[in-house]
C-alpha cells in the first residue's frame, strides 16, 4: 500500500514526463537552448555556436522540423535565434509560419550558425550555445533532460550555475519507482486524480489521424491500412494497433505542425506508451476507467525504465515505451501484477539490443516492431508463459531484469553509439 506522499511524488513524476511536445524533442531542445540564449543576449544574434553531446547530434541529424518542410539542426537553431519562445518549453516553435522559415532560410545562407560535436560532453544529454551581437555574448546550457537549464550568462554576469547531474539525481531520489509500485499506484490510486491522462490519448490520437489524412515520412500506418496491408496484416486488433501507433510516428519524424504528449523527453516514446493501449482499450471494449489506468501503467512504467537508463542511450526508445504499452496491454487483457511482469520479461528477452541510429522519419518502423513485441509478449503472459532466468539476461526478480536492459543500454552499448555516430556522419 502506497502512502499518501508517495501517491503525490508519482503524479507529480507523471506531470513532469508525460508532457506535449512539438516535434523531435532533440532538434526542439537545441532550438529552446538557442532561444533562451537569445532571451539573454537581448537581441536576434549576429552569429551562433552550438556545441552538443554525440547523442544530442544524432538525434538532431535527420529528422523533419515541424512547419518548416526541412530537416536537421540549421533550421531548429535559425528558428529558436528568430521566433522561439523560451517560455514554452518543448513547444518554442509554436509560433513557426511561412514567413519565419523563409526567414530562417536566409540566417542559414548568411553563415550565421556553426554547429560542432562536444567530445568532452559530461552528459549523453548536453547542449551549449553561445549567442553574439551587438558587441555582448551570451551563453545558455541545457544538460540531462530536454528542458533542464544548469547554466546561464550574458557577458561577464552569470545568471544560474548549477552542476549538471545535481537537479537530476535529486529528482531520481525523490521517486524511487518498482515495477509493484508501479502496478499499485496505477491500480489503487483514485481514478479522478489520474484523468489527467487522458490528455495524452487525445493528443496523440489527434496526431495518428493527421498521419492518416497526409502522406507523411514512409507512410508506414498508411500503409498498413491500405488494401495491400490489410490484405497481409488483415483487419483485427493486431493490425489497427500497429497502423495507429506508426500512422502518429510518421506525422511526428516528417515535421508535421502538430503536438505529441512526450514521455520522457520523448514524442515517440510518448506515442508508443499511448497509442497501443488506446487501440486495444477501444477494440476491447475496456471501460474508461480502465483505459486511465492502464495509460498510467504504460507511461510510468516506460519513466521508471528511463530513470535508470538516461535520457539519450545507444538503446532505441521503443524498447522502453513499448515495454510500457505491453504492460498496460497486459492489464487491459485483465492480466495480473504477476503476469504483467512476466511480460517485461519477454520484452527484454526479445528487443534488448535494439540500436537507436538517429531521429528519422524510419523510427516508425521500430515502434511497429516494439508494439508487435508489446502484443506478443502480452498475449503470452496471459497464458503464464514468460522468459525464465536461465535464459539470456533475464532475472527472476524483474526489476533486475529491468537493470540488466538498462545497463546494456547506458554502458555496454557505449562503443556501438560511438560507431553509429562515426558511420552517420561520415556518409557521402
Amino acid at each position: 500500500m502506497l502512502t499518501s506522499e508517495e501517491k503525490r511524488a508519482i503524479i507529480s513524476l507523471i506531470h513532469k514526463q508525460v508532457v506535449p511536445a512539438i516535434g523531435c524533442t532533440e532538434p526542439i531542445a537545441v532550438a529552446l537552448c538557442v532561444a533562451k540564449a537569445r532571451q539573454t543576449l537581448g537581441e536576434v544574434p549576429e552569429s551562433i555556436e552550438i556545441n552538443l553531446s554525440a547523442n544530442i547530434l544524432k538525434n538532431a541529424m535527420g529528422v523533419g522540423i515541424p512547419g518548416t518542410g526541412m530537416t536537421g539542426l540549421p533550421i531548429a537553431v535559425a528558428l529558436g535565434a528568430l521566433i522561439g519562445r523560451p517560455e514554452l518549453g518543448l513547444e518554442v516553435l509554436q509560433d513557426c509560419d511561412k514567413a519565419a522559415v523563409e526567414r530562417g532560410k536566409k540566417y542559414i545562407a548568411e553563415g550565421r550558425i556553426r554547429i560542432s560535436l562536444k567530445e568532452d560532453a559530461p552528459d549523453k544529454l548536453y547542449i551549449v550555445v553561445t549567442c553574439r551581437g551587438g558587441g555582448h555574448e551570451a551563453e545558455a546550457r541545457i544538460a540531462t533532460e530536454h528542458t533542464n537549464f544548469v547554466y546561464l550568462r550574458k557577458d561577464d554576469d552569470v545568471m544560474l550555475d548549477k552542476p549538471v547531474h545535481a537537479a537530476h539525481a535529486a529528482d531520481e531520489e525523490e521517486v524511487e519507482l518498482t515495477l509493484r509500485k508501479v502496478y499499485d499506484f496505477a491500480t489503487e490510486t483514485d481514478v479522478d486524480e489520474l484523468r489527467f491522462i487522458l490528455d495524452a490519448k487525445k493528443m496523440n490520437e489527434a496526431a495518428a489521424a493527421d498521419g492518416l489524412r497526409e502522406n507523411y515520412g514512409h507512410q508506414l500506418g498508411k500503409t498498413l491500412c491500405s488494401p495491400l496491408g490489410r490484405g497481409i496484416m488483415g483487419e483485427g486488433i493486431f493490425s489497427k494497433v500497429l497502423s495507429a501507433t506508426s500512422c502518429a510516428c510518421d506525422a511526428r519524424m516528417a515535421g508535421a505542425m502538430i503536438p505529441v504528449m512526450s514521455n520522457s523527453g520523448s514524442g515517440n516514446q510518448g506515442i508508443c506508451a499511448t497509442m497501443p493501449v488506446v487501440v486495444f482499450a477501444e477494440e476491447n471494449h475496456n471501460t474508461e476507467e480502465e483505459t486511465i489506468r492502464a495509460l498510467i501503467i504504460s507511461n510510468l512504467t516506460a519513466i521508471y525504465i528511463k530513470q535508470h537508463l538516461g535520457a539519450l542511450s545507444a538503446l532505441c526508445g521503443c524498447v522502453v515505451a513499448s515495454t510500457g504499452s505491453s504492460c498496460g496491454m497486459t492489464y487491459l487483457m485483465g492480466g495480473s501484477y504477476e503476469q504483467m511482469s512476466f511480460a517485461v520479461k519477454n520484452m527484454i528477452a526479445n528487443l534488448t539490443g535494439m540500436i537507436c541510429d538517429g531521429a528519422k522519419p524510419s523510427c516508425a518502423l521500430k515502434l511497429t516492431s516494439g508494439v508487435s513485441t508489446a502484443i506478443l509478449s502480452a498475449m503470452l503472459a496471459m497464458q503464464n508463459k514468460h522468459v525464465t532466468s536461465v535464459e539470456g539476461i533475464i532475472d527472476d526478480d524483474v526489476d533486475k531484469s529491468i537493470r540488466n536492459l538498462t545497463e546494456i543500454g547506458r554502458r555496454g552499448m557505449d562503443e556501438t553509439d560511438r560507431y553509429v555516430l562515426d558511420i552517420m556522419t561520415h556518409k557521402s
